[in-house]
Parts: structure tokens; C-alpha cells; sequence
């Protein structure tokens, strides 16, 4: 069951040469999802060629031009090629104001229907094997952080224990598989307890950008097998990060360490720095978190399934 994620973009206010606007795509078992749409997402998603009109949902952290104004490119080339299926948006309560107003103004033939769904803290969007968290961040403009977890998965079957306790290969095996209890031809009953392994954690994959530090996200990101986060300046500037409301690499790595993630993918750089520039915020995060990757753009991460 793959689980990928792609950076899209890690460049923060402004696109650069090499460096787009910060958005990241998640591709688990088919289905896609978007986090976040600044300038230059259809470009990276076209050189990574990734299918964006099979985009399940997109989800905003704010309503900053940085982060959306990839929106009315990527809603006109979805109708370019007869979407059927319904795009949904999630994010702050003026992103509808944003995508009608941008419709009708630019005059969008859009083929397909668009919900914008408002988000509120908690889950957000839920299929039968996960859900799409979100929480506050504390930003300039409301803000928020989103993570994908997958649900606990069924314990393995042992075939040897079923075997070793006589129940016969065929439909029982299965139905203890499925979770239900059966009853052998000599009386002798057993659950499913007696023939799997515990159960296995699921996946975690957190996105979190724009806001300032506070030690409450790390209880957000717990446990995520990657947390993408913003970088936005060197620990220096630390009273900088805090007057525009943005974290320094190093504030990056001590939600991570605390969160106990397992790794960690600066992302949304100030474009003060130039890419060779970017090895301070790298290093200043790795002398707390060393498990740190300073994310370029298009660089893909996978996460495996977990025993």
C-alpha cells in the first residue's frame, strides 16, 4: 500500500528561479491530495508527472497569496479535461468567497462541480482506512495545520496457529480474518484473538506552514512519520520569526523532537536566502532534530508500511 509525498514547492512570499511557492501533494493507494496551491504547482506537478486532475481534495492552510494563487489556474485546467468527478477544497471560511468571486470575475467555464467546505478544527475529510485532521496554527490570518493518519491496520494472520489449534484451511480462516468468532464441528470455539497479531499502527503524514511557534503542535504532529515544516528563517532571526509570525528552523526541529516524529522536511523558506544559503536553516535544525531533510522542490518521500 503505497504512501508518497511530494514537495512541490518550498519557497515562501514569492516564487524564485528553482524554487516555487510551498505546496505538497500526497499519493496514497491511487488517490491524491493537495496541500496548499502557490504559483508554480501545475508546473512541478506536470514535471513530476503527476495525474492532478484525478485530485481528490485540496486543502489551504490560509488565505495568503503565497498559498493560493496556483487555485485558478489548476480549477480551469481541471475542466480542460472533462473532469466528472467532484473537486472539493477545504480551508478557511473566505476561501469560497475567494473561488466564486475568482470564477465569476475571470468568467471560469468550470465543467465539474466545486464544494468549498469551511474547516473547523478535527476531522475534516475520512475514508474507511483514514482521516484528514486539521488544527489552529497562529498566524497572521486564520490558519491551519493538517494531518493524513491512517487507522490502526488488522494484526497478520498466523496460518500455523490456526493450524496448530485444528481449524481447517478454507471459509473459517477467513471469517477470523474478518474479525468474527466460529465454532469447530466438536464444539470448541475461537476469535480471531487466537489466530492474528496485535494490531498495526497506520501511517502519519502532518503539514504545517505559516504560524508562529507554540509547543501545543507538537501534541498536533505526535507520532508522524513525516512532518513537513515551515523554515521560514535561521535561529538568529528568531525575534524576526516571531514579529511576522513565522518559526526559524530551529523552533522546525523541537516541535519534531518533541513530537517524537521520524523525520522531519524543512520547507517554506524566505526568499532572503539564496538555495546555497539554505544549509544555515539546515544546520541550525539538525543540531536539535538531526533526522532533518532541508526539502528541496519535487524531492518525493516514502513512507513504508509499518510492522
Amino acid at each position: 500500500m503505497n504512501f508518497e509525498v511530494f514537495s512541490l514547492g518550498t519557497s515562501g512570499m514569492m516564487p524564485l528561479p528553482g524554487r516555487f511557492l510551498t505546496s505538497a501533494l500526497v499519493r496514497r493507494e491511487g488517490s491524491l491530495f493537495l496541500f496548499d496551491c502557490g504559483e508554480g504547482t501545475q508546473v512541478s506537478l506536470k514535471m513530476l508527472n503527476l495525474k492532478w486532475k484525478k485530485i481528490n481534495a485540496i486543502f489551504i492552510s490560509h488565505m495568503h497569496a503565497d498559498h493560493v494563487t496556483g487555485l485558478p489556474g489548476m480549477l480551469m485546467l481541471s475542466s480542460q479535461v472533462d473532469r466528472s468527478e467532484p473537486l472539493y477544497i477545504y480551508g478557511p471560511k473566505r476561501l469560497k468567497e475567494y473561488v466564486d468571486e475568482t470564477k465569476r470575475i475571470l468568467d471560469m467555464y468550470i465543467n465539474y462541480e466545486i464544494v468549498v467546505v469551511p474547516v473547523e478544527p478535527g476531522v475534516v475529510y475520512e475514508e474507511d482506512d483514514f482521516t484528514i485532521q486539521a488544527f489552529e496554527l497562529r498566524h497572521t490570518k486564520q490558519c491551519f495545520g493538517y494531518s493524513l493518519v491512517e487507522k490502526p491496520r488488522k494484526g497478520e494472520f498466523h496460518p500455523e496457529r490456526a493450524m496448530e489449534l485444528g481449524i481447517p484451511k478454507g471459509p473459517l480462516w477467513g471469517k477470523l480474518q474478518k474479525g468474527e468468532r466460529i465454532t469447530l464441528a466438536d464444539g470448541r470455539e475461537f476469535g480471531p484473538e487466537d489466530v492474528m497479531g496485535s494490531e498495526r499502527s497506520g501511517r502519519k503524514f502532518s503539514y504545517v506552514t505559516d504560524s508562529l511557534y507554540f509547543p501545543e503542535i507538537s501534541d498536533y504532529v505526535h507520532d508522524s512519520d513525516l512532518l513537513f515544516c515551515e523554515a521560514m528563517f535561521e535561529n538568529a532571526l528568531e525575534e524576526t520569526a516571531t514579529e511576522k509570525k513565522h518559526m526559524t528552523a530551529g523552533q522546525a526541529a523541537t516541535i519534531a523532537r518533541d513530537a517524537e516524529v521520524a523525520k522531519l522536511c524543512l520547507q517554506h523558506y524566505s526568499p532572503r536566502y539564496s538555495n546555497a544559503e539554505l544549509r544555515i536553516l539546515e544546520n541550525d535544525a539538525k543540531e536539535i532534530f538531526p533526522d532533518t531533510v532541508l526539502t528541496k522542490d519535487r524531492m518525493c518521500f516514502e513512507i513504508p508500511l509499518k510492522d
